[in-house]
């Protein structure tokens, strides 16, 4: 059972890209809250979120381009029947 992402179980469920997006976006208002703060934890801790933004970045752009696979070679999700594997 799928607690975040969109399945026939949980229809009110999230795409993938909007997960990770919003988590970028939470991310990146986290860090400009400490991008002046000069201590070395600080600054390790800001360098980490640039990392984790850039993999963030990565990861919307592989969903977002599974979905438009999907929809390209599938159509609009039907409830009650997968597109692609197993029900």
């Amino acid at each position: 059972m799928s607690r975040f992402l969109v399945t026939d179980e949980n229809p009110e469920g999230y795409k993938l890209e909007d997960i990770l997006g919003a988590i970028r976006n939470e991310i990146f208002e986290r860090a400009t809250k400490i991008m002046e703060d000069k201590r070395p934890e600080a600054v390790t801790v800001m360098n980490n979120n640039i990392k984790i933004l850039n993999h963030l970045a990565e990861s919307i752009t592989l969903a977002e381009n599974s979905t438009m696979v999907l929809d390209k070679a599938f159509g609009q999700r039907d409830p009650g029947v997968p597109r692609i594997g197993k029900a």
